[in-house]
């Protein structure tokens, strides 16, 4: 095989992995072929051609295509919402003839086939695929594998949030501006870009929505975050391995723990939010990008207008993505600015004006997209952390007890969360904390993450997604600070087959030892979910001890050892938290049936009715219905976390389930704050009047939606609606 096709295998490998692992997870062949043809279409092609009229010089087509699709994202949102707001949707499958037919003119035509860009290594290629392919097969595991499409039986269990992701796609895709897809009227205070990238795909490559939902989003955004996460860390580094070890520490290295089942006592483990809450991966493609953009421009590579205006899309694309995103984003810029005033007794320009757009960027987020709503956020010092420190109720401690328990919560919130950055250590004892701007630009990103996290507090444990956002730029600096080090070493190529086959077994070992002897946590007393971290990083300080014992005593026969330990040291401390994904996948193969987290029923009859509605009403139709609650009880009340009609259906429903509107907060025992409404609704139901029936019909109603299984049903709803169709208990009538 020649050089040249050679380069593209790892490309055809993974791609052929990905797509195989889709399918076997019972995805239709046309539905893979639209959802490409999307991707390839209306983000990747207009992306790339806008990315490479804007960057400065080029570097390799990884990067370029790479790059292009995170700004692709940026231009989809302002065609989503020019073309939603002109009512002309069915026009979008055409929107990027705007990017092609401008970059036909004679001007911009060489963007088509750049010129000077560098292949990238095949070890570095392969490296990255394999990645790609193992993290593609954990979804596949803890994901696909566990939520059909649409439900096989009346007994299929789906994860709580899907439903409700589903829905707000539904929204973005039939309306601007959103509203809460379960309480028509209701505005959406919320970050809700993700679920508008969701819709675009259905609206331009003719997806079924659920299958975006449960099929392609997730593992493509997740593709693309690690292809971003290794260019980025080879440019802002200038060491191409440091990327790939960067997407290596984000996506094959999970939280370090000892508990079988797989438990995460510091919030949602981040590997778990990426499918479950899908703006979090959307929200790290853009974040990735942005850093690779606010470098370049810090550095002065880019300081001419196409940086700033390349940084002002990824900011805008940002705001809406993730609430969490440019609060750390600002953190790292403060610092940055901070440090080079210090230094220089000048105002750094470049980074006082990325500052400005990322403040208008927040606020737009803040004053249009949450109408000032903050779900609670508020300042609790260590909060999160005290709830396992704190003494419960009637107990007493002495000084030294609650230091020491303080103390081993502070050490395994490090040890579960942050080990993966350790790299950043030794990069700073190294320079003496003189670092360059990129550097204290990742190290203001990592600190301000882990900041919100600890001194702030949200409804549902939210400041948990601060200290994620902070994981972009932690793991970049990491990877940088290890790749330092093992430079250092210079290491022969045997030396480096050692390291990789130690770092291996090590990593093999670790799972083994987790599958074989970790118990479940007690979780008896506060701070319990601590132990299991605190007792597996003292076995492992114990073997660690007595492998420098051994090491020590043959540095005099084997010269070469020497200055060698610190690599090997810190090459272990990156690899513990190998099993985290591994458990995480055997906790989910021990559930197949809707999968390990949170889940609930989703019949088969519901969905099926559902989507007979989208299919035979129209966008602006609303609904009602008489299910609200989740079949089992909430601390013995309703559990209004219903979201099956507004999803598959994708139309509002005057009141579904109502704990995720803004107003309530995730407050699941609120009752709903318009009892009238809500009584009117249900009475159509169980004894239909006239007047009730004209008030539904006042307020868009079209369509009752009835599960007998939710309660008894009049018989004279027949006088004033007609049965269009029926799936076993779940009939739908159309307002007459």
């Amino acid at each position: 095989m020649t050089a040249r096709p050679a380069r593209w295998l790892p490309l055809i490998v993974a791609f052929l992995a990905m797509t195989a692992l889709v399918l076997a997870a019972g995805t239709p062949v046309a539905e893979v072929a639209r959802y490409c043809a999307y991707a390839v279409w209306a983000v990747v092609l207009p992306g790339t051609l806008v990315y490479r009229a804007l960057r400065p010089t080029p570097r390799t087509l990884v990067e370029d295509v790479a790059m292009g699709a995170a700004v692709g994202l940026t231009l989809e949102l302002v065609a989503w919402a020019v073309f939603s707001a002109l009512e002309v949707r069915f026009l979008l499958p055409g929107w990027p003839l705007l990017v092609v037919v401008v970059f036909l003119t004679k001007r911009l035509r060489r963007h088509w086939r750049p010129v000077g860009l560098t292949p990238v290594s095949l070890g570095w290629a392969w490296s990255l695929a394999a990645i790609v392919i193992f993290w593609t097969l954990y979804l596949y595991v803890v994901f696909l594998a566990r939520n059909p499409v649409i439900p096989t039986s009346e007994e299929t269990r789906q994860y709580l949030d899907l439903s409700y992701q589903l829905s707000l796609a539904g929204e973005a895709k039939n309306h601007l501006p959103l509203h809460v897809p379960q309480v028509a009227g209701e505005p959406l205070n919320y970050h809700w870009f993700a679920y508008a990238h969701m819709a675009m795909a259905s609206l331009v490559g003719g997806t079924d929505l659920a299958a975006v939902s449960l099929r392609f989003a997730v593992p493509a955004l997740c593709a693309l975050t690690i292809v971003l996460t290794a260019v980025v860390g080879a440019r802002i580094s200038r060491r191409p391995w440091a990327g790939v070890v960067a997407a290596a520490l984000f996506f094959t290295v999970g939280e370090v723990n000892f508990t079988d089942p797989v438990t995460m006592p510091f919030g949602t483990q981040a590997t778990f939010v990426i499918w479950h809450g899908m703006s979090m991966i959307y929200s790290w493609a853009l974040l990735v990008a942005l850093i690779g953009v606010l470098v370049a421009i810090i550095t002065g590579e880019w300081r001419s207008w196409r940086g700033y205006l390349l940084a002002a899309l990824l900011i805008a694309a940002s705001s809406g993505a993730k609430a969490s995103s440019l609060p750390v984003a600002l953190a790292a810029l403060l610092l940055v600015a901070v440090v080079q005033v210090v230094r220089t007794k000048r105002i750094p320009w470049p980074v006082v004006l990325l500052g400005v757009l990322a403040l208008a960027g927040q606020f737009f987020a803040t004053a249009v997209l949450y109408r000032f709503q903050t779900y609670a956020t508020d300042i609790n010092v260590f909060g999160s952390l005290a709830v396992f420190y704190g003494p419960p109720a009637g107990e007493e401690r002495g000084w030294w007890e609650q230091a020491a328990i303080t103390t081993g919560v502070f050490a395994a919130f490090l040890l579960n969360l942050e080990l993966r950055q350790a790299g950043i250590v030794p990069l700073l004892w190294r320079s003496r904390l003189r670092l360059e701007p990129a550097q204290w630009l990742l190290l203001g990103g990592a600190l301000g993450g882990v900041a919100a996290y600890l001194l702030l507090r949200q409804l549902s444990d939210g400041q948990q997604y601060f200290a994620r956002a902070g994981f972009a730029f932690g793991v970049l600096l990491s990877a940088w600070g290890y790749v330092e080090v093992f430079e250092r070493a210079r290491l022969s190529a045997r030396a480096r087959w050692y390291l990789g086959v130690f770092a291996g077994g090590l990593a093999v070992a670790t799972v083994l030892a987790q599958v074989a002897f970790a118990g479940p946590s007690t979780g008896q007393r506060p701070f319990d979910p601590a132990v299991p971290i605190l007792r597996w990083t003292f076995f492992l300080l114990l073997c660690g001890l007595a492998g420098a014992i051994v090491w020590y005593a043959l540095r005099g026969s084997r010269p070469g050892l020497r200055g060698k330990g610190g690599l090997v040291v810190l090459t272990a401390i990156l690899v513990i938290g190998a099993p985290g994904l591994v458990m995480d996948m055997v906790k989910s193969a021990r559930s197949p049936n809707g999968g390990a987290y949170y889940n609930t029923t989703m019949p088969r009859s519901r969905v099926l009715a559902a989507r007979w509605v989208r299919e035979h009403s129209r966008p602006d139709d609303v609904l009602a219905t008489n299910v609200h609650c989740l079949p089992v009880a909430y601390l013995g009340r309703c559990d209004p976390r219903s979201f099956w009609l507004s999803a598959y259906a994708e139309r509002r429903v005057l009141v579904e389930g109502w704990t995720f509107a803004p107003r309530i907060a995730g407050d699941a025992l609120k009752p709903f704050w318009d009892q009238a409404l809500l009584d009117r609704n249900d009475r159509v139901f169980t004894d239909p009047t006239p007047e009730d029936l004209a008030a539904l019909k006042a307020d868009g109603v079209r369509w009752l939606v009835v599960d007998a299984r939710s309660g008894e049903v009049s018989p004279e709803l027949a006088a004033y609606a007609d049965l269009r169709h029926t799936e076993g208990p779940v009939s739908v009538y159309e307002v007459r």
